[in-house]
């Protein structure tokens, strides 16, 4: 056996392949990025084919630079949640594109169910609420607009699945259609639920309309997901673990405990709170969700979901083209004694948690003539701390107090922006010195899988970082605040 453990991390915009030693120290890395594409208002896409093609292409170049795949032990998956892929089970094919979790075509479908009032049943089962987010009403879109679809679905002819279902159907070439818990609870049909408490629920397939024949095998996130064929990489490795990414990062930043949290700044921002192995309860709009399972221990968690963080700076810079580099926007918020009265709402897909407003689209408030490209820059940087503190501010009304926010993902590195989030939400931020917080969830749920790490000495373990403290004037934050809330109830009417 080799000493080293294949991580796939499949987000939204790129596909990775890292790869870590025996002690979870990164050996090697190789990235390619997947493009969106955005046929129809509110609509996201992906090429299924192209997912699992440049991953392949990734996890090879990561072998190669690794030492071969002899120095490897097996694999761990890490993945965009939501993201709703259905294949026929002969050839493995995809009948649609992938729909990707910030896609809101089900939204008229979601408001119907609402207004019907099935949303209280819903949340008691699953702990989340009726929105386009999750997998269930997309699901329920391919079978009704592909032709013959649903006849098919109802003979037994399709498969649905996660993104980690799907690239493991095809690594193991169609032997394993499975997924772990963290993903199977975030589809709208999982009984939420740790161990035998928890299962894909009849009333909600029954409601979603989604046969039951498509489902996949739920397991643990440290589990046996069969092994790749020998012809991909020359050897057959075994799949061992597989995790939402937003779950892998809060395993990934030792969130063992309860109370414990994480919030990962990537594409969205998630922040997600280990609630220990009751299940959760939101009053407030926040979500319910298998945190982790597996080696006999799990815990469940409490999530809000934001679902425009990095792509506000993509959007500064792709399509504003205000600058040229993401690194530029740290420099120029710092330039700025203030944000002269300019606030962003990114609801360039809605708004998530607490807010869950599907319809709702960008604004920009505050202009005037004295209005600067880098007054809009800083503005879109600032959105992220202000939803950050809405976040935060329902986690304490459901009774879980964050006393301190562990930080991860792309926009991390930026030290302006991490301040900020510390001085807007009165809370330190500790931000580790290895990023890749997803991945390095994956690699150590295979490590447990493979013996070689004991979860309570990965709770227990010191990571080097750097702890952001507050240090703005409690009067100033509040007015900021204050102007953030003016602007979002324009942007909600």
């Amino acid at each position: 056996m080799g000493d080293y453990i294949l991580v796939i991390d499949e987000g939204t915009t790129s596909t990775r392949a890292i790869v870590f030693d025996r002690d979870l120290e990164q050996v090697a890395v190789a990235q390619k990025e997947v493009p969106l594409t955005y046929p129809n208002d509110g609509w996201v896409e992906q090429d299924g084919e192209e997912i699992w093609q440049k991953t392949l292409d990734v996890c090879r170049d990561a072998i190669e630079q690794a030492g071969g795949v002899e120095k490897i032990a097996g694999i761990g998956i890490t993945n965009q949640r939501e993201t709703t892929l259905v294949w026929d089970k002969t050839s493995g094919k995809p009948l649609a594109p992938a729909i990707i979790w910030q896609d809101r075509r089900t939204a008229d479908i979601c408001d119907r169910m609402k207004a019907d009032g099935y949303e209280p049943a819903v949340q008691a089962e699953t702990g989340l609420l009726i929105d386009p987010y999750f997998s269930g009403t997309k699901i329920g879109w391919v079978l009704d607009n592909v032709d013959g679809a649903r006849a098919r679905a109802e003979m037994g002819e399709l498969a649905f699945g996660t993104v980690e279902s799907f690239l493991i159907w095809k690594l193991t070439g169609g032997a394993s259609h499975v997924t772990d818990v963290t993903n199977a609870s975030r589809t709208l049909l999982y009984r939420l639920g740790l161990g035998e408490d928890g299962g894909w629920s009849e009333a909600m397939c029954a409601l979603f309309g989604v046969p039951a024949s498509m489902l996949p095998e739920i397991r643990q996130n440290a589990d046996d997901f069969g092994a790749s064929e020998e012809s991909l990489f020359g050897k057959a490795l075994p799949i061992l673990s597989a995790a939402g990414d937003q779950q892998s990062a809060l395993v990934g930043q030792a969130c063992i405990l309860p109370g414990t949290a994480k919030i990962t700044y990537g594409t969205g921002a998630f922040l997600v709170a280990n609630s220990g192995t009751d299940r959760p309860h939101s009053s407030n709009r926040l979500l319910g969700t298998v945190g982790y399972e597996g080696a006999g221990k799990g815990a469940m968690a409490l999530e809000g979901s934001i679902f425009n963080a990095g792509t506000i700076v993509q959007w500064l810079r792709d399509d504003l083209r205000l600058v040229s580099d993401a690194g530029e926007t740290e420099e120029i918020a710092a330039g700025l004694s203030n944000n002269g009265g300019v606030y962003i709402v990114p609801a360039f897909t809605g708004l998530g948690a607490p807010h869950w407003a599907a319809d709702a689209r960008g604004t920009i408030t505050g202009i005037t003539r004295a209005t600067t490209a880098e007054h809009l820059v800083r503005a879109g940087l600032e959105s992220v701390a202000y939803q950050t503190r809405d976040l935060l501010d329902a986690f304490e009304a459901d009774g879980v107090a964050i006393k301190e926010l562990r930080v991860d993902g792309g926009m991390v590195a930026n030290d302006w922006l991490m301040q900020f989030i510390a001085d807007i939400c009165e809370r330190p931020i500790l931000r580790p010195d290895y990023r890749e917080m997803t991945a390095l969830g994956a690699a150590a749920l295979a490590a447990i899988q493979l013996g070689w790490l004991n979860p309570e000495d990965w709770a227990e373990r010191d990571v080097p970082g750097t702890t952001f403290e507050p240090k703005m004037e409690a009067a100033m934050s509040a007015r900021l605040r204050q102007g953030w809330a003016t602007a979002l109830r324009k942007t909600l009417a």
